[in-house]
């Protein structure tokens, strides 16, 4: 099912003013100082992969084309090699130093298959003694309660448009641990755009399970993005790790 919350440019035109600069982009940004090259899996539009690119080898991918339009023409752009795939069956025919999946784009893979399939293309890209780090929100931290309109509410100002009122809504599948979540973007002239979205919380063991199927060892995890171990109170989980 395509997610319009990507794949619509009148939605896609938002998501870089609520989904810019953040821990997880700084943190792999670091990481990648030692890199050659870098593969960026689910790059959305591209905000990372077109800061990491010139003085190494970057590719982006993710199967929203809206998204990849916004990458392909923001600065730096020009330096990356962008490709419109999805991450469960992408085989590129090289390997990276470093592979990342940022702003919790595991997530969207919703069933364990998808899971594994993501993982073995990570195993596929890795180069000898590469890296690869994503991010997974911890349900432990039930953290989509907050997810209805009376304590989502935002605001922020997207030129040309003037103010945006954005609020979000919520349920959960208890028995799969998908949630199901509506994004919605007043404009000042009234207009609504609203995205339904499906994303999967998964425990750090099905994670764990999950890389070792693909062949991937975990060296570390995190619990966020500023370096805390991960435990069962953590806001994230975030394994790095490499080929086992």
């Amino acid at each position: 099912m395509q997610d319009r919350l990507f794949e619509d440019p009148d939605l896609v035109q938002f998501y870089d003013a609520e989904n810019g600069w953040g821990d997880d982009t700084r943190y792999c940004l670091a990481m990648a100082e030692q890199a050659a090259s870098v593969l960026d899996l689910g790059c959305g539009t591209g905000l990372l992969a077109a800061a990491l690119g010139g003085p190494r080898e970057v590719w982006g991918i993710d199967p929203a084309g809206a998204m990849l339009e916004v990458a392909r023409h923001r600065p730096g752009g020009s330096a990356v090699t962008w490709v419109k795939a999805d991450g469960r069956s992408v085989r590129l025919g090289r390997r990276f130093d470093l592979v990342v999946l940022t702003g919790h784009a595991f997530q969207c893979f919703l069933t364990d298959a998808d899971q594994r399939a993501l993982c073995e293309t990570i195993a596929a890209h890795l180069a000898p003694g590469g890296r690869f780090i994503f991010d997974s929100r911890n349900p432990a931290r039930e953290e989509w309660r907050e997810w209805v309109p009376e304590l989502s509410g935002r605001e922020f100002d997207l030129p040309p448009h003037g103010r945006i009122a954005a609020w979000n809504d919520v349920s959960i599948d208890p028995a799969t641990h998908i949630v199901t979540y509506e994004t919605c973007y007043r404009t000042a002239s009234g207009s609504i755009q609203k995205a339904t979205s499906r994303i999967r919380f998964a425990t750090r063991n099905d994670i764990a399970h999950r890389i070792a199927e693909a062949g991937l060892k975990v060296e570390r995890w995190l619990g966020d993005w500023h370096g805390a171990p991960c435990d069962e109170t953590s806001p994230e989980i975030i394994p790095i790790g490499g080929l086992a």
